[in-house]
């Protein structure tokens, strides 16, 4: 089996076991998604959907952002973790979107990274999620079940975007990456792998090595 047959599979196998590929964060726009996908790094989700709506009804667009108090930001998303470091960052999105921008957040890779803290995981599930292109978002189930199942054998989170890229359906990969988040957190966590009851085992290369 060839690794791009091995992807569609996959693919397949994940969607009939996940049918609604949904990001877990809770959001409106696409200036929403950003922020709450910065805010996630290091910090689970449950916990960034419970600082966003109180963050979002103060500074709900880019312009109120970029003028927002960073004490007062620090304030609101404390419990998110490295939030002085996060507060700054999410003024400068808010400045960079509005005096670059013009207040709209754009919709390519290589505008999004030029934003403060925003890397390639976080303008790829942008892209995807909201402008509806083809984006791989290499977070850390995603780069450890793509590795167990043979469809890689990367860890830097480029060249595994690089490579499943070239491998998934350019219409799939977006709710391919959500699914496998799904099952990473349910099945094939990072502690233990539930090869007995995970969908993937009979193409996964981890559960069929000889």
């Amino acid at each position: 089996m060839t690794k791009k047959e091995r992807a569609v599979q996959a693919v397949e196998l994940l969607k009939e076991a996940y049918p609604e590929a949904i990001c877990s964060l809770n959001y409106s726009d696409p200036f929403q998604l950003l922020i709450a996908t910065r805010l996630s790094a290091q910090c689970k989700d449950a916990r960034v959907n419970m600082v966003t709506p109180a963050l979002f009804e103060r500074f709900p667009d880019a312009k109120s952002m970029a003028n927002a108090p960073l004490e007062e930001v620090e304030e609101l998303i404390k419990t998110c973790g490295l939030y002085k470091t996060k507060a700054k960052s999410l003024v400068e999105i808010g400045k960079g979107i509005t005096e670059r921008f013009s207040g709209r957040v754009p919709d390519t890779i290589e505008e999004l990274t030029t934003l403060s803290g925003v890397g390639r995981k976080t303008a790829n599930l942008v892209v995807g999620d909201v402008y509806k292109k083809p984006a791989v978002v290499t977070d850390t189930h995603f780069i450890r079940i793509v590795n167990r199942i043979g469809l890689t054998d990367k860890k830097e989170p480029f060249k595994v975007e690089k490579e499943l890229k070239a491998l998934l359906p350019p219409d799939e990969s977006n709710d391919f990456c959500h699914r496998t988040v799904l099952h990473g957190r349910a099945v094939c966590t990072a502690r233990k792998a539930y090869c007995q009851k995970c969908v993937l085992k009979e193409i996964c290369k981890k559960v069929n090595v000889k």
